[in-house]
């Protein structure tokens, strides 16, 4: 078993395909195929199962994936031991989309300047998804805000957002939810945790809203609002980011509500030397 094997086996599993592995290995797609066979070859067991063009790994590819994490985190070590201590590698973040626009911009530009010779690469989403991707292995760590309980993962708490109401200018003043009962709103779908959160607000105050749109960006959330349709809750940091934000009318959440942390989480069993070098650099909330 070599590790060019190991690394085309990891790739067709975090990819889904050979045509995805292919193009991130940089390689033909007859080749990921044809070492892909030797391996399972070699080791005498089906790692994919194969239907309708689409891979999906068997039990035995379930196993083999974690060792191959490991091995390969391991020689990724190796060589940064005995090249004079230079970080090498690729770190692969997943991130809500608030918190890709404007919390780790900083971090990411010093993380590049300290470690020029790590690959970042960020793909962006709501939290149940990215927290999805991490258990999969697609990301090595995700920027969510989720409560910490899959015995899978660790974390830790790096930023604290305040949470806000937006409303058209013309929203007169309100106490509670049910005052705002049957009101539109605007949100991401419903993997977006700060969605779910401003529904749990409606429903702890005995209320209920009223149709919710689906939106693709918080530009689109705000323009909404701002044409008077309805509401949307963003974090501060977000909403004082963005052209047109004087527009709307801002009302901080009551309290237990206001406040949410944004984790950055990882699997147990998949600490990297990358990873590791992004955590020196985070603040501690």
């Amino acid at each position: 078993m070599k590790l060019s094997e190991l690394e085309i086996f990891q790739a067709v599993a975090e990819c889904g395909s050979v045509a995805a592995a292919a193009q991130r290995l940089h390689r033909v797609p007859s080749n990921v195929t044809t070492r892909l066979r030797q391996l399972e070859d070699t080791l005498g067991v089906q790692l994919f199962i194969r239907s309708n063009q689409r891979l999906q790994l068997a039990p035995a590819g379930h196993s083999l994936l974690e060792y191959s994490r490991r091995i390969l985190a391991l020689v990724t070590e190796a060589r940064q031991a005995v090249s004079g201590g230079a970080a090498l590698g690729t770190l692969t973040l997943g991130s809500m989309e608030s918190t890709a626009a404007v919390r780790i911009p900083p971090l990411l530009a010093t993380f590049h300047q300290r470690y020029p010779h790590i690959q970042l690469e960020l793909t962006t989403g709501a939290s149940g998804l990215m927290l999805e991707q991490v258990l999969s292995g697609h990301c090595t760590a995700a920027f969510v805000h989720a409560p910490l309980l899959h015995p899978a993962l660790e974390g830790r708490a790096v930023y604290r957002e305040e949470m806000l109401i937006i409303a058209p200018r013309s929203q007169p003043a309100f106490s509670c939810a049910s005052e705002l009962a049957g009101r539109n709103l605007y949100a991401f779908r419903s993997h977006c945790s700060y969605r779910r959160h401003f529904e749990e607000w409606f429903r702890a105050g005995l209320a209920m809203p009223g149709k919710i749109y689906e939106m693709e960006s918080y530009h689109s959330m705000l323009a909404c609002v701002i044409a008077g349709g309805g509401l949307a809750m963003m974090p501060r940091k977000m909403l004082e980011s963005m052209p047109g934000h004087d527009q709307v009318s801002v009302w901080p959440v009551d309290q237990p509500w206001r406040w949410l942390d944004t984790w950055l989480v990882w699997r147990r069993d998949a600490v990297t030397p990358q990873l590791q070098a992004l955590l020196e650099l985070l603040p501690e909330q």
